[in-house]
Order: structure tokens, then C-alpha cells, then sequence
């Protein structure tokens, strides 16, 4: 990497790190959001209020742990300002995809869909939970709430799943 005249050594490491973990911070963002530029806004709202502390955390590590606890605590309190997603009904819906699509992919797609429905909380507990594979004390300091808050909302998250339009087809094999 050629260091550019300017540059300081926060800033070479700040574009290392996004450029070697932006992918999978995104994929988090993503599945909380649903939607990729909703999740690029996510990740990029989360890094511009971390990256002041870039050098304060020492380590990659423990930096992506502070951006993805930042990630989780901006979608949850995005829901008060709903403006952000600028959604509107429409009465033509897009193709259902392109030819070739397998079961996993429209898998995913209902998964993501299911997702959408929860209540945001919900949605960031089952995110951290299942994708993420984060222990209930991790998800409770990530998210700061007691760890039997996210034990409700993976309960009433789940429960909320196993009733979801969205789900309703999938045979669950043994």
C-alpha cells in the first residue's frame, strides 16, 4: 500500500480495516435491513461514528466488535425516524426473479422477508443470535439491555417466525 502525502496512519489503517471487514459487516447490516443500499447506509452510519476510535481500540478485532455493536444500536434506533426508508405501496409488484432461481435462494428471500416483519429489537436479537452465532450475554451488552430481554425477544421473535405468511410453505425435515 503506497501511502498518499496527507495520509495519516489512522486513516491507512481505518481503509485496511473497512477494506478487509466491510464485506461481512455489510452482510450483517443486510440481514437486519433487508435491503443493500439500507444496509450500505447502516455500515457507513456506523463507521463514521466509530471511526474516531479506530485508534483508541488498538485492534481489528476489537474494533469490528465496537462497529457492529454500533451497527445493531443505530438500526434499532432508526425505527424513530422511519423517514430513512422511504418505502411506498405499490400496486405492481416486481418479477418474482429471474429464471433458474433455486429454493435456496427464494429460501432466503422469505427469510428475509419474515425478518422484515419483527419489530426491530426482535429482528436485531435473532440477527445476533442465529447469524452471527453471539451468546445471550453477548447480544445483551452488544445491544445494551439485561440478558432476559433478549431471551423475550428471541422467544417472541421466534414464535413470531414459526407464524410468518412468509414461512408458512417450508416443510421442516427432522
Amino acid at each position: 500500500m503506497t501511502a498518499t502525502p496527507g495520509a495519516t496512519v489512522t486513516t491507512l489503517g481505518f481503509e485496511r480495516f473497512v477494506s478487509d471487514r466491510g464485506r461481512r459487516l455489510w452482510r450483517a447490516a443486510w440481514l437486519l435491513t433487508g435491503d443493500s443500499q439500507h444496509a450500505e447506509d447502516l455500515v457507513q452510519t456506523a463507521l463514521a461514528k466509530c471511526y474516531g476510535r479506530y485508534d483508541a481500540i488498538g485492534d481489528d478485532e476489537g474494533f469490528e466488535a465496537y462497529v457492529r455493536t454500533a451497527i445493531y444500536r443505530t438500526f434499532v434506533s432508526w425505527w424513530r425516524r422511519m423517514s430513512w426508508r422511504n418505502e411506498s405501496p405499490t400496486e405492481v409488484l416486481p418479477d418474482a426473479g429471474s429464471p433458474g432461481t433455486g429454493e435456496a435462494s427464494t429460501l432466503r428471500l422469505d427469510l428475509v422477508r419474515a425478518l422484515e416483519g419483527l419489530p426491530r429489537m426482535q429482528r436485531a436479537v435473532l440477527v445476533l443470535q442465529y447469524f452471527e452465532d453471539r451468546s445471550i450475554a453477548d447480544i445483551a451488552e452488544q445491544l445494551g439491555i439485561a440478558p432476559g430481554t433478549v431471551k423475550a425477544h428471541s422467544s417472541r421473535g421466534r414464535a413470531a417466525l414459526r407464524d410468518s405468511v412468509h414461512l408458512a410453505n417450508l416443510e421442516v425435515t427432522p
